[in-house]
């Protein structure tokens, strides 16, 4: 049988939902720019992630429980028609010279929760329109996408902000989220039944149903565990990485390093979808966990470009395969009326350990690790002697550190039992639950 048969309807979101990944990217990469640019102020760059951050993190335990009652695929095209809205106003603001930086925190924040409703959605709707065979390879072609609106975004916002201005930027970004619109009107997504209590359920009960089920099975619990640690670890690099380039290079070697990494994980989610991934998923979650902190620790070895590039490409092609792995694993072990929540769960874990680390990373370079291989800091003749000492090379051992830590985080987590044997375990979500009727063009109104 084609890999690739009765996936229409996927693939048609699948589409819409890289076409409006890549405006969303296009847009938050130019208006920090030009945020930038126009007010010089670092403090009101970082607001837009706050603004971004917040509301997205206090909504997200609710919004998975909301997917789970409303219309999965009506949710989506709301969504991608209120954040089209968002991008035409703030447009039109821009165009006619009243844009404030209010406006733009309004209008992030309300792209955030409009993002926040939508991933579960589309991460919950993926078992209902693929086979348990083809689950890792299609959360490989969702990798992709993410990867191609990562690489694809900031470079189109390059072209464009020079040539069309940034009123066209937001208005193109707003043609996108339509592209999404039309992709998930032309697909049908069928919609899982809701058991009898949960339609009796509050709100507040139904949401904390989704951590119980998680709760009360120690696999997926570990699992979620080992996300949670992997995330904030990735964010102490991600805010670390940019010092460390430029301690062994100039500025414009850090697009160079930034686009070859953009590079791997695009062709880490292409092998992926073609490959279909490990065939126990939980080998392809925690296996390749232990080779990105393998390649994590390498950045801090030596103080090369080749070196950071090379283990930067290597790190990112490993990033698809753990994604697409986990999600793959999920979906084929929850109950698809309980995915949204669980999703959410996920999302709330990642959106709350992304802005700790942002914050610890600095002092703890600035603070701690850099001063310990200064030419005469703590370790300046013990581990000095063996990856250098002087500017940067704190920063190389926190990159050793985090490396080594995530990949004691795999190993630890492969020797509990329960998450080891997750996939044996834990029963197959049954799939008869999913009503395959069409749905129609109206919002669902909760239960």
């Amino acid at each position: 049988m084609n890999r690739w048969s009765g996936l229409r309807d996927f693939l048609l979101i699948w589409a819409g939902q890289l076409v409006s990944g890549v405006g969303s990217r296009l847009t938050s990469f130019a208006l920090g720019v030009w945020v930038l640019q126009t007010t010089g102020s670092t403090t009101r760059f970082a607001l837009i992630f706050v603004a971004m951050a917040v509301p997205a993190l206090l909504i997200a335990p609710f919004a998975g429980a909301l997917v789970d009652r409303w219309n999965r695929r009506r949710t989506m095209i709301v969504c991608e028609a209120i954040a089209a809205a968002t991008m035409l106003a703030m447009a039109a603001l821009l165009a006619s010279g009243r844009l404030a930086m209010a406006h733009i925190y309004l209008g992030v924040a309300v792209t955030a929760l409009t993002n926040a409703f939508l991933q579960p959605a589309y991460q919950a709707s993926i078992p209902l329109l693929a086979n348990q065979e083809q689950l890792t390879r299609v959360n490989g072609m969702v990798q992709t996408g993410f990867a191609v609106a990562q690489v694809g975004g900031p470079l189109l916002a390059g072209v464009l902000v020079s040539s069309i201005s940034m009123p066209g930027v937001l208005l193109v970004d707003a043609l996108t989220f339509c592209a999404g619109v039309v992709a998930l009107w032309l697909a049908r997504v069928p919609q899982p039944q809701r058991s009898p209590d949960a339609q009796e359920q509050s709100l507040w009960r139904e949401a904390a149903t989704g951590f119980r089920y998680v709760r009360e099975r120690r696999g997926l619990l570990g699992l979620l565990i080992v996300l949670g640690i992997s995330n904030f670890m990735f964010g102490l690099a991600s805010i670390a990485i940019t010092p460390l380039i430029l301690s062994v290079a100039d500025p414009g070697l850090l697009g160079v390093q930034m686009a070859i990494g953009g590079a791997g994980l695009l062709i880490g989610g292409l092998a992926v979808s073609t490959w279909g991934g490990p065939q126990r998923r939980i080998v392809g979650v925690l296996g390749f966990s232990l080779l990105a902190g393998l390649f994590l620790a390498v950045h801090g070895l030596w103080p090369s470009f080749a070196l950071l590039v090379a283990a930067g490409f290597a790190f990112f092609l490993t990033v698809p395969v753990i994604g697409a792995s986990n999600a793959a694993l999920w979906q084929s072990k929850v109950p698809a009326d309980l995915q949204g929540r669980c999703f959410a769960i996920q999302r709330v874990l990642s959106e709350a350990a992304m802005p700790l680390a942002y914050c610890l990373a600095g002092p703890l370079a600035e603070q701690v690790f850099e001063p310990w291989l200064s030419a005469d800091g703590l370790l300046a003749g013990s581990v000095g002697v063996v990856i250098g000492t002087g500017p940067g090379r704190g920063l190389g051992l926190m990159f050793v550190v985090l490396g080594v830590a995530m990949m004691l985080t795999a190993a630890l987590a492969w020797s509990v039992r329960a998450i080891r044997q997750v996939e044996d375990d834990l029963p197959d979500a049954p799939v008869a639950a999913a009503q395959t009727r069409k749905a129609d063009n109206t919002m669902e109104c909760a239960a």
